[in-house]
Formats: C-alpha cells, sequence, structure tokens
C-alpha cells in the first residue's frame, strides 16, 4: 500500500524557496481511495491506542487530522497560524527550515491529563511539530505519540523530537 500513495506523491522543487524540494501530497488527497488507504492507515495504527483527542497542525494535518478523528470517535484541537484561533489562546515561536514562524492553541482544548495523537503531513526538521508538543505541554496533555505521512529521515527531526515520544511516519525519505 505504501508504493502506492508514494506515487501520488510529487516533488516541487524551489517552494517555497530556491533550494527546497517540496513533498506535495495534494495529488494524493485528490484521488479518493489513496486518501482512504492514507486515513485507514493511521486509523490501523492508532485505534487501539485509547487517543483523546488529535491535535492537528496547519494546514494539511488538518485534512489528515479530521477524519483519523472521525475514524476514531475522539475530538480535533487545531493548531493554528497567530492571528486565526478567536478565543483565549497561547504561543510558541520555532524556527523552520527555510524561515521561523509561530502556532497558537486555544488554552481550553485540552482538559488535564488527555492523551493527545499530534498529526501533520510531514517531518522535516521537526521545529513545528516541537513548538506544537510544547503547547501540548503547556496544557498539561501527554503526548501519546506523533504521525506524519512523510518523514524526510535526512533532516533529523525524529531525533530531535525523541524526548517527546513516540514517533510514526509512514513514507520515509
Amino acid at each position: 500500500m505504501y508504493e502506492e500513495i508514494q506515487k501520488y506523491i510529487r516533488d516541487v522543487a524551489d517552494f517555497p524557496k530556491k533550494g527546497i524540494i517540496f513533498k506535495d501530497i495534494t495529488p494524493a488527497l485528490n484521488n479518493g481511495q489513496c486518501l482512504q488507504h492514507i486515513v485507514d492507515m493511521f486509523y490501523n495504527r492508532f485505534k487501539g491506542a485509547k487517543i483523546d483527542k488529535i491535535a492537528a497542525i496547519e494546514s494539511r494535518g488538518f485534512l489528515l487530522g479530521a477524519p483519523l478523528a472521525y475514524k476514531l470517535g475522539c475530538g480535533i484541537i487545531l493548531l493554528r497560524k497567530p492571528g486565526k484561533l478567536p478565543s483565549e489562546k497561547i504561543k510558541e515561536y520555532y524556527d523552520l527550515e527555510y524561515g521561523s514562524a509561530a502556532l497558537e492553541i486555544h488554552t481550553d482544548s485540552i482538559r488535564n491529563g488527555e492523551r493527545i495523537l499530534l498529526i501533520d503531513d510531514l517531518l522535516a526538521t521537526g521545529g513545528t511539530t516541537e513548538a506544537a508538543c510544547k503547547l501540548i505541554k503547556r496544557l498539561n496533555g501527554q503526548i501519546a505519540a506523533m504521525t506524519f505521512l512523510i518523514e524526510l529521515s535526512f533532516l533529523g527531526g525524529a531525533k530531535k523530537l525523541a524526548p517527546y515520544g513516540d514517533i510514526v511516519s509512514f513514507l520515509k525519505y
């Protein structure tokens, strides 16, 4: 199944800036059967993991996290870029491989001790996910695992994130 999904991942050179090869998952999302396989892959891995909520990182994490939360029967938390959440929130800054940014989370999105599955489409250097982990920890959530469709292993993100818990990546480059 992984090989079938990989056929739908395209490389885009020099995006979002020169020298970056972007792994574009939109062709996989455009294909209904491929999208079903992707969601089922995540579901089959985490269906017995006792997840209270999924924390999805903007924006492609939303596309994977929402159907997975539905299948697992749990809630979803949106980790967003600054200025997108309407209620009380906290912020965490981080560096990207091509710049810097921040994530925000609503302060009432996690109850003390809830088991959170953190999801995004891609793990690169780990900066975005580390910021998300810090936000979850600040709200007293437990990180059950971090999961990604794609991991760019050569960038070392998994090593950076190891102190936060288990990492599950399905396609590694």
